[in-house]
């Protein structure tokens, strides 16, 4: 399909167990067979697009017309509502293809529609991570000088994020993927070493890479940012418990979607990568590796779907033009519970103590 495991969407399914002679390194076992692929991705995909174009509508229209003011982690936010809308509007001709068993939409889709599936990966990670860094320095060290980015600031360093992202996807442009098996035609990343040229070789192997470390470094750092949040509000005791508690669901949201929707792709990665290197007979832990990582692709792009949640818990602002717009009837449990809330904090305050109570609060939330 579209990564490189051997997976060819016209064979039917292989149970071999030994390599064919002189395969050569990693071309010793056939090609994968696709019941697996076939059965699974489709509705799986489909699920994806469909939650993922529901949820990312509704926040592309609250940053489009509902939100009143904009903040450095409002326009992070905005960057990933755009990678996630590359990706499902690539999906859809990847479920078409799995259903018909062949591509038909030519050379120059296939191109484009591989380089957006595995650039929003990219996108999703490094624009998770910006976010989540965003969100330590304004808990952790608030007087620094990061902290005072300006919204033009913010737009060169997203503009810098996609850059990073997508140079090392761009040569997936420059080269044919486009495989004819009998009378139809397949659109694969990868097929097999026999058949690829050096220049396919070298781009797989950096994709490798990419996959691993693109995984790796940012878990590292979000793991940081929640732990040194987590301990920070603990040690200072920094408002009441309750506000603690809201800083740790917003770092265990991103943390949690990171790790459902990309670690099962970069273990099964390492695994099929270490079975190319070390053990290149072993056609039937090649083959439960491959069919792992097929069914993996299904929650690599869930976090299209997911990250809407990750919109509402990062951002007080987007959370309170989304409350907004809901029907009143949705409101008013929550308007009254906030109301008492005031009453019983207000006593002897006055309305300026307490307007500038509130104010201190939004920024506090918009920090957490």
């Amino acid at each position: 399909m579209l990564s490189e495991q051997n997976v060819n969407l016209t064979t039917p399914t292989l149970n071999f167990t030994t390599p064919i002679p002189g395969g050569g390194r990693g071309g010793g076992c056939p090609p994968v067979g696709i019941q697996l692929e076939g059965v699974i991705l489709p509705p799986v995909l489909t699920i994806d697009v469909i939650l993922g174009l529901l949820g990312n509508i509704v926040a592309l229209w609250i940053f489009c017309f509902k939100l009143k003011a904009w903040n450095p982690n409002n326009l992070f936010l905005f960057n990933l509502v755009i990678a996630d809308f590359l990706a499902l509007v690539s999906l859809p001709l990847r479920i078409d293809a799995l259903l018909r068993g062949h591509w038909v939409f030519g050379d120059g889709l296939c191109r484009i529609n591989l380089f957006l599936m595995f650039s929003n990966r990219s996108a999703s990670i490094a624009l998770m991570t910006v976010v989540a860094i965003y969100r330590y320095f304004k808990v952790v060290h608030p007087h620094h000088r990061f902290n005072r980015m300006t919204k033009r600031q913010a737009a060169f360093v997203s503009v810098f994020v996609w850059l990073l992202v997508i140079s090392p996807r761009v040569p997936m442009l420059a080269y044919n993927h486009i495989k004819n098996s009998g009378n139809t035609t397949q659109c694969f990343f990868f097929t097999s070493y026999k058949e690829a040229s050096r220049a396919i070789i070298i781009l797989v192997g950096m994709h490798r890479i990419l996959t691993v470390l693109e995984f790796i470094i940012p878990m590292a750092m979000l793991l940081f940012c929640s732990i040194r949040i987590s301990s920070f509000l603990k040690e200072r005791q920094m408002g009441k418990p309750d506000k603690v508690r809201k800083a740790m669901r917003v770092c265990a949201v991103i943390v949690a979607v990171f790790m459902v929707c990309f670690l099962p792709t970069t273990v099964t990665t390492i695994g099929v990568w270490v079975i190319r290197s070390y053990r290149p007979w072993d056609c039937t832990s090649f083959y439960t590796f491959t069919q792992l990582t097929i069914v993996s692709l299904g929650l690599n792009f869930l976090n299209s779907a997911l990250d809407p949640i990750v919109y509402v818990f990062s951002s007080s602002m987007f959370r309170k033009a989304l409350f907004s717009s809901l029907p009143r009837a949705l409101c008013c449990r929550q308007d009254t519970g906030d109301g008492e809330n005031a009453a019983s904090s207000s006593g002897s305050q006055s309305t300026t103590q307490q307007e500038l109570k509130s104010m201190r609060a939004d920024r506090e939330s918009e920090a957490m």
